[in-house]
This record gives structure tokens, sequence and C-alpha cells, in this order.
């Protein structure tokens, strides 16, 4: 049997850093929602209890370096599972972008297997694999729209935004978020208004919600890379309603409300950076 999942990108609506905590991370608060720029992942099964990767990417490891080998091991550890697989991804979300690619192909695995070796287990008790993976491994195995806080383990569903178009751009340049989150002092967090957030997705109100967009890791990604800012600003002066950089960046996104609108600022800025995309919601 062959089964395939399709692994999501997300973009953060809002991203707060609320405290470090004993073992060295932070506590985080983070909503998320899921974009439609995703990974194709294909499982079967091997007949030897061991674990293969393939793809076709310079920037990814097909060994036990990548989240995706290690969600396979995890489950297998976490229910004492003596099964091969066989995992190939195709890349589309781009590496070191904010967009939780890694995560999200991580996440992908893990609901497939449960459905290649009919496990029957829950999203929860999938979560719970996904949480000692990555922050947002979690998220990702719920998708849709969701807020994520602890070290993204809590998570809860929200509303989904206003449909709208989101177009993103990419510099030429990839970002370790534990490079960002070294940076952190807490005491000089400019925090996100996240209950704007929450109360626009409540009330499907487009404006509300561009206006309350907010990451805490914004400046500090762009004091290490300027160019962060000047995609942002590209947007903005594109036209685009609300923009906010994603994760610890460096893709920058913007939304926007109607197809037309999100097609113009997209040309548009292909010729300012790269790596640029317009899709739509998921979540």
């Amino acid at each position: 049997m062959v089964i395939f999942e399709k692994a999501p990108a997300k973009i953060n609506l809002s991203l707060d850093v609320r405290s470090k905590r004993s073992d060295g991370y932070h506590n985080i608060e983070m909503i998320m929602t899921t974009i439609d720029l995703a990974d194709r992942i294909c499982l079967y099964e091997l007949p030897e209890d061991r674990i293969e990767i393939s793809l076709e990417s310079r920037f990814v490891p097909s060994d036990k370096r990548n989240l995706a080998y290690q969600a396979a091991l995890a489950l297998k550890q976490a229910y004492g599972i003596h099964r091969g697989v066989h995992i190939t991804i195709e890349k589309n979300i781009p590496v070191s972008a904010g967009l939780a690619g890694g995560s999200a192909d991580a996440a992908a695995v893990l609901k497939g297997l449960n459905r290649l070796w009919s496990l029957h287990l829950s999203d929860t008790e999938l979560a719970s694999v996904g949480a000692l993976l990555g922050t947002d491994v979690p998220f990702c195995i719920y998708g849709k729209t969701a807020i994520a806080k602890g070290r993204g383990e809590i998570v809860q569903r929200l509303l989904s935004p206003p449909p709208c178009w989101v177009v993103l751009a990419k510099p030429d340049i990839g970002i370790s978020s534990g490079t960002i989150f070294q940076r952190i002092v807490v005491e000089d967090i400019v925090h996100p208004n996240t209950k704007a957030v929450m109360e626009a997705l409540e009330e499907g109100n487009f404006n509300k919600l561009c206006l309350s967009l907010g990451n805490a890791l914004e400046p500090i990604t762009i004091k290490q890379h300027p160019e962060v800012q000047r995609i942002k600003t590209a947007l903005q002066q594109a036209g685009a309603s609300g923009v906010l950089m994603s994760g610890s960046g460096p893709t920058v996104y913007g939304l926007v409300e109607h197809e037309s609108k999100a097609r113009k600022i997209y040309n548009g800025m292909r010729g300012f950076c790269e790596e640029v995309y317009y899709v739509r919601l998921l979540g």
C-alpha cells in the first residue's frame, strides 16, 4: 500500500515570546494558519525494519538529520513498532524560511504512518510525539488555524481567517530559528496583540486582522538581516493589506482580499525578490 500526504506550510498571524524557561527554551504564544503551499509526502512499507528517505533538494538532508526521518523513528520508538518505511518528499516549501516546511513534513509522516500501519492514533497522541521533534510539529498535526502555547505542544483550534490571498516573498538567505532565539532578551520584547488577532478571527474581520498582525521575532531578525525590512516595505508599498514576517524569517507575507490584486503584487515582487508565491489560505 502507498500512502500520500499533503504537508502544507504555515504562516504566523502572531508570534509572542512570553518568558525564558528553566530548560533553556522559551514559552511562546503563536497563532498560525496553513496556506496552500505544500510539500508532498509518499510512504510505502519496506520488508526490512529500516527508514529510507528520498528527495531532490540540495538544501535538505536525506539521512537521520531529516525531521521526517526523526518523526518515523520517534513513532516507532514510542509504540514499539518494528516495521520499515520508505519516505519520498517532494519539496515545494522554501527551506529555512519561517514556514515550517520541515515540521510540516514530519507531521505528514506521522499522519501517514498512522494510516499505513493502522495505528488508529488520535491527533492528540500524534501531537505528543510531534512535540519531541520541534515547536511547530504539533500545530502541523492539527493544521487549519490554531493558537500554540508552551513550547508549541499546547494547541487550541481557532476560527479560520476571512478568505483571502497570501503573497509570500523570501530573500535569498536561510535562517535557523535557533540563532534568532539565542538573541532574545525577554525584557526588551515588544509583545504583539494576540487578543486582537483572536477577536478579528472570531469576528471574521479582515481589516482588523491585518491591523493586529505581530511578530516579536521580527525586530531581531531584521537587525541581523536588513533585507527582510526591505521586502516588508516593498509589499506594503505594493498594496498588501497586512504584512508580517513569518516565524523567525526570512519570508515575509502580505494578506490581500482579491486575487487580481494579489496577482499584481506577486508580479511586482518577482522583480524585487527571487522566491515569490501567491496562494490561498487553507486555515
